[in-house]
């Protein structure tokens, strides 16, 4: 359901998702984190990203767009220029753009996020689907 969501936020089919020479995606961990009591995964490890992202994003040199969903990723690629919260990240979503787009994570879990904050889908994701169309258009 996150892949679904996160494609059509991107306006594009699950062929072009999938394709490598098009479209890396990224985990913030390479090791399963093991899940929260209340249900859900617990955070990425950050041993993990940090073993692992130095010696994957030098393999990819022409990244054009980083598409941050979630806290987790925003907190590890913007450091101290994210907001206070999650929501206000993505809020100011202008400040990272076009090189970084904060998302919220795509989970069904933030169902009730993207309800109380329609201007999401309203303003941020036409946007998202211009940059990726452009890039698409770019690369072939």
């Amino acid at each position: 359901p996150s892949g679904d969501r996160l494609r059509m936020w991107m306006n594009i089919d699950r062929d072009t998702f999938y394709d490598e020479s098009r479209i890396a995606i990224i985990p913030m961990g390479y090791c399963y984190p093991g899940r929260h009591a209340r249900g859900g995964d617990l955070g990425p490890r950050k041993e993990c990203a940090e073993h692992w992202l130095p010696k994957l994003l030098p393999l990819m040199p022409d990244i054009e767009l980083t598409i941050l969903a979630g806290q987790y990723a925003q907190q590890h690629y913007l450091g101290d220029r994210i907001k206070d919260s999650l929501t206000e990240t993505v809020r100011n979503w202008k400040e990272y753009f076009p090189r970084f787009l904060p998302v919220p994570h795509p989970s069904p879990r933030n169902t009730m996020w993207l309800k109380r904050n329609a201007w999401f889908e309203r303003d941020v994701v036409p946007k998202l689907r211009a940059r990726v169309s452009s890039i698409l258009r770019a690369i072939g």
